[in-house]
């Protein structure tokens, strides 16, 4: 059958040899007490590239987003958010355990928000009723297929927020895709959030890590907040030296894992009982529904080899990323093309 090609995620991926190369070099320190210089130059450089005046170095991007919601609300607040957010499904009710908010969601086309629909959204706190304290975007929107949200809705959203007393925290996981797709600078997007998390470990390569950029005093809570929550770690340099390297080595390659995603959806568009939106891949995912049961695709592909996630009964995601090459793609397609004819006859 020869190599497995591993199209479930972009957190898959492996650190290359001179990532490895640069975490075993690294100059580490005791991070919690303030003395990693590897974590303060990968934190330095976050804040450099989404414009914030500080950065802190997290664990994992569901603790980076859980940490955000906790600096800018208390219990009872309430968070508006898109209704297939990531922090709403996949981050185990953390919103409402860590920090007791109130979630309430808008509906999106493709992962872009409406901006008259969460403009409708916004309530003040009464006798009665939550107050909104926190938007959040999610950009590229996983779920909407790594879509990207426009700048200018960003900016949008921004104004309205600030116009109500309301704070954005934008779940940018995978913002540097969004950058490399459009040609917009992080910063840009950044420019239009009180709080920006990216992750390290999916596009970029990286094993470990998350990173939270806002103001000094906001970041100064998150901090707090992730010892509270046991995220604060010793020699993290080892782990921090990894998002260095990726910062500087990984992003412009992001256009490839777009590049090849374009070709996966490409070659689904004529296969029979499969439909995929063209325009809806935009960076490195592809969702594509099925006429068949979504897990006897899973089950047919990964008998050729091809690994992939149902996220439905008749929905299937693939991403490519780092380890991902053209020769996989193509393994990949064949798989594809064989399958749907066996499910099809």
């Amino acid at each position: 059958m020869g190599a497995i090609v591993d199209l479930r995620s972009d957190t898959v991926t492996r650190p290359t040899p001179e990532m490895r190369r640069a975490m075993a070099e690294a100059e580490v320190g005791d991070d919690v007490l303030g003395d990693d210089p590897t974590v303060q130059a990968l934190e330095a450089t976050a804040a450099r590239l989404t414009g914030k005046e500080a950065a802190l170095f997290m664990p994992s991007g569901t603790m980076s987003n859980s940490i955000a919601i906790n600096v800018h609300t208390k219990p009872g607040d309430e968070v508006l958010l898109d209704w297939d957010a990531h922090s709403a499904r996949y981050e185990v009710g953390a919103p409402a355990v860590v920090s007791g908010v109130v979630l309430r969601q808008f509906r999106s086309c493709k992962g872009v928000p409406d901006v008259a629909d969460v403009a409708g959204a916004l309530q003040k706190e009464t006798e009665h009723s939550p107050g909104t304290r926190l938007i959040v975007l999610e950009n590229t929107h996983n779920v909407a297929g790594g879509a990207v949200i426009p700048l200018e809705i960003h900016a949008a959203v921004w104004e309205l927020a600030h116009a109500n007393g309301v704070a954005v925290h934008v779940d940018g996981a995978r913002i540097f895709n969004a950058s490399v797709a459009t040609g917009i600078p992080v910063q840009s997007f950044a420019k239009y959030a009180d709080t920006l998390t990216f992750c390290l470990s999916k596009g970029l390569g990286c094993p470990v890590g998350s990173v939270l950029c806002g103001s000094h005093v906001t970041v100064e809570r998150a901090r707090r907040v992730r010892k509270m929550l046991g995220g604060g770690m010793r020699q993290a340099g080892i782990l921090a030296a990894a998002g260095l390297y990726a910062l500087e080595h990984h992003v412009q390659r992001l256009a490839e894992d777009h590049r090849r995603a374009r070709a996966l959806a490409l070659a689904l568009v004529d296969l029979p009982g499969v439909s995929v939106d063209l325009d809806a891949v935009q960076t490195n995912m592809v969702y594509f529904t099925t006429a068949a049961d979504a897990d006897r695709w899973i089950e047919l592909l990964r008998d050729r080899g091809i690994l992939c996630l149902a996220l439905g009964s008749r929905r299937i995601r693939l991403v490519t990323h780092l380890d991902v090459t053209d020769e996989d793609v193509v393994r990949a397609v064949e798989a594809l093309r064989q399958v749907a004819a066996a499910l099809a006859g």
